[in-house]
């Protein structure tokens, strides 16, 4: 079945981007003039080692070189910090909606699902700022409006007092958001004592952070449309709350990424 893995049905004359039973059918009848059952066909995939999943997107803008370097220059970094020399915080921003996340659960079989939803708009949200500290297992959640280089800058404060007095030098890890890059927020960070460190294009996946948003939507949104905004506010303090309580299950779960798969960055295309 290389039809499956290496083709897609628009090449063939068929409508769409991804494989189904039901095109696989037209395919074969089309190619052999006979038709197939559901059931032979899956049979077929799965003798052939496919399986029904869920696709993944790829960034595909990604550099797979930088990434490599960025993975080594984090390791000589984490061997400073486990000689007590530096702090290392991860820093990203996350939309946190107040109408609820779609998601699996036990249900009665042959029944639908259903989680009721207010339908409130797009624009009810929280812009929260979030920041791990990889030195010592805690989390900040920080949130005032949009983000943009204004309120960077007040992050940045409030996470410099959170951090408290400490003589070894913090070094700030996030993205290339735009409003990361604006002089205000660079002249801020200087004034703070800290230093900002890139993550390469495209790589979320670098970022730990990026597993706390996970994290805080499987345990806050998902399945669950908050009544209000402010309901929405309390239920995230409070889940920052009882994370701070257990750091070693926050390194456990945030673990950043010191291996790269070869099979994946060799998928990666860079402009």
């Amino acid at each position: 079945m290389a039809t499956v893995t290496t083709s897609t049905p628009v090449e063939h004359g068929l409508p769409g981007h991804g494989w189904t039973l039901k095109k696989l059918r037209r395919w074969v009848e089309t190619k052999t003039g006979r038709r197939v059952s559901r059931n032979m066909l899956r049979t077929i995939l799965k003798a052939a080692g496919l399986s029904w999943k869920k696709c993944k997107k790829l960034l595909a803008k990604a550099n797979a070189a930088r990434r490599a370097e960025f993975v080594q220059q984090f390791q000589t970094l984490y061997e400073r910090m486990c000689r007590g020399e530096i702090r290392l915080v991860f820093i990203d921003e996350a939309h946190v909606h107040q109408d609820l996340d779609l998601g699996y659960t036990w249900a009665p079989t042959h029944e639908p699902a259903w989680r009721k939803s207010t339908s409130p708009p797009l624009s009810a949200r929280l812009n929260w700022y979030g920041a791990f500290d990889f030195s010592t297992g805690r989390c900040f959640l920080w949130q005032q409006g949009k983000c943009n280089g204004d309120h960077t800058g007040q992050f940045l404060e409030r996470l410099a007092a959170w951090l408290g007095e400490d003589e070894r030098p913090v070094i700030i890890i996030w993205d290339g958001a735009p409003w990361h890059r604006s002089q205000h927020v660079q002249t801020k960070a200087q004034q703070l004592g800290l230093q900002l460190l890139p993550l390469p294009g495209y790589s979320p996946d670098l970022n730990p952070v990026e597993r706390l948003w996970q994290w805080l939507r499987e345990d806050v949104t998902q399945l669950f449309c908050h009544p209000s905004l402010q309901a929405l506010l309390l239920d995230c303090i409070t889940f920052l709350e009882r994370i701070n309580r257990e750091p070693e299950l926050i390194l456990q779960r945030l673990w950043p990424k010191f291996d790269l798969d070869p099979d994946y960055e060799k998928l990666l295309v860079s402009n």
